[in-house]
């Protein structure tokens, strides 16, 4: 998305939440840091006069895009979000669906000890502090100095993977259970390849709802709505 807006030459910032230390290099101007909710994301749009908005958050930043529905509505400010569609269930996969992390973690609390690839980030790990009993396998962008699993197993590293490394990956490690969040694209649909290939479960966390606004989903779609609004 940065790229096609840079070469189409429109004035552009991304912005970042702060969460991963490491962002790639980017053919745009960068902002990293919250904003102050809604409130100061609208102050901001009209500070900067920015006339669209690109949700392009991962899509359990759910909080962020309420904060973009209501600043942009405030302000008169076109919105659309950029979403990957989310990932269905095909012949093979073995999933049990969770609503929210915190569910997910309340599943795994009354199971029996097992070997657990938690595929879910940095930012949620200590709501699993209350299942334990299990071996986790994280695999986080950014190092951590403490984790708050008593056993884990924490690999460094950025996607997006293939589904063969990830079969070795589960293998080696002994993979009983994935837990993922239903992300959506293919930047890190090889872990659900790879378990579907072992037959592993897959306790899935579906998607927080978001309020109705634009949406799209590729990049192309985006710029061809930033074009249309601004002329219609």
């Amino acid at each position: 998305m940065a790229k096609l807006v840079a070469e189409a030459n429109i004035p552009a910032t991304l912005s970042y939440a702060g969460r991963v230390e490491r962002t790639k290099p980017q053919p745009l101007p960068k902002r990293i840091g919250g904003y102050g909710g809604a409130q100061g994301l609208a102050e901001y749009l009209c500070a900067e006069q920015v006339t669209h908005v690109i949700d392009a958050t991962h899509p359990f930043a759910s909080q962020m895009s309420v904060n973009a529905i209501n600043a942009c509505r405030e302000t008169g400010t076109q919105l659309c979000a950029l979403t990957r569609p989310a990932w269905d269930s095909v012949d093979g996969d073995q999933w049990h669906r969770v609503p929210t992390i915190g569910a997910a973690a309340e599943y795994l609390q009354g199971m029996e000890d097992t070997n657990v690839m938690l595929a879910i980030g940095r930012m949620h790990l200590a709501e699993f502090a209350c299942a334990p009993q299990h071996q986790y396998l994280l695999r986080l962008v950014d190092k951590a100095e403490t984790l708050p699993l008593p056993k884990a197993t924490a690999l460094f590293s950025r996607g997006p993977f293939s589904t063969e490394d990830d079969i070795a990956l589960m293998r080696d490690h002994n993979i009983k259970l994935l837990v993922s969040k239903n992300a959506g694209g293919r930047g890190t649909y090889s872990k659900i390849e790879a378990a579907r290939h072992l037959g592993i479960p897959v306790v899935m966390i579906d998607r927080p709802a978001i309020p109705e606004r634009a949406e799209v989903h590729t990049p192309k779609d985006a710029l061809d709505w930033v074009h249309h609004t601004s002329t219609s």
